[in-house]
């Protein structure tokens, strides 16, 4: 890999505990790191269940439009390159207004249900790609999403909130993928992380890594960094990054 041009190394990034603490903005030496050392060795990119604004909370800003070659918010959903949107697709007019209507109702109603140790805002969240979903409201504090998570590892609120879903509508094909501390994503079958690939020109690039957190089966993560095209890398944080890209480019 060492004797590989930068045109013919892909790094493909996810976000939370990849880059940055989940939902925290990026490490300042991290970031210079990334932008001084392995930008000029290799193409960067994001690939994130996320929105754009969220990315720009963690990433410090538009800045990354220039910092990164390709920047797929959504799982690619929407695709970014260059500082420019190529491409877009759409969660609603793939699944329809009345099935997602009902997809949404029902969601609301069953979360009103749920007996937490907290609630706050912002429980369902429409994308461009998918639907996020997230029990406890993503309108909580880091201390909170920590008591959310660690409850969730307890009594299993996210996975059996899935199991409702699979059960309710069983006859639309989607797919249901747990990712951070207290959400999960619905998306079409094939638009998890993976179909970021379907929008570059893979047969270009001699290797395609990818670095995520949620990397078993059933985390968001699972189907890109499993895929035949990518050399996946899990990581539990930043740092696990930082070490692994040092070891690849032997910086250290």
């Amino acid at each position: 890999m060492l004797e590989l041009k930068r045109d013919e190394i892909l790094l493909l990034f996810d976000i939370d505990n990849t880059l940055t603490l989940p939902r925290d903005v990026i490490d300042p030496e991290f970031e210079k790191f990334l932008y001084e050392k392995i930008k000029p060795l290799a193409k960067i990119a994001i690939v994130t269940g996320a929105d754009l604004p969220k990315i720009y909370e963690q990433m410090n800003g538009e800045k990354i439009l220039k910092e990164f070659d390709y920047i797929f918010p959504e799982n690619g959903i929407v695709h970014i390159e260059n500082d420019v949107e190529v491409q877009k697709s759409s969660f609603s007019e793939k699944l329809g207004e009345e099935i997602l209507t009902s997809f949404i109702d029902f969601s609301l109603r069953y979360i009103a249900d749920l007996k937490l140790p907290f609630k706050r805002g912002t429980f369902l969240e429409y994308r461009n790609g998918m639907i996020n979903i997230a029990p406890c409201g993503r309108q909580c504090t880091k201390e909170e999403r920590k008591i959310f998570s660690d409850f969730d590892k307890k009594h299993h609120v996210r996975t059996k909130m899935i199991e409702a879903l699979k059960e309710k509508f069983h006859d639309i094909d989607l797919t249901y993928a747990i990712g951070g501390q207290i959400s999960f994503d619905i998306y079409p079958k094939g638009w998890d992380k993976s179909f970021c690939l379907t929008r570059l020109p893979c047969d270009k690039f001699k290797e395609i890594h990818f670095f995520g957190d949620q990397t078993k089966l059933g985390g968001n993560d699972h189907e890109i960094y499993e895929h035949e095209l990518t050399i996946g890398h899990h990581v539990d944080s930043y740092k696990d990054t930082e070490r692994i890209l040092s070891e690849m480019f032997k910086l250290k």
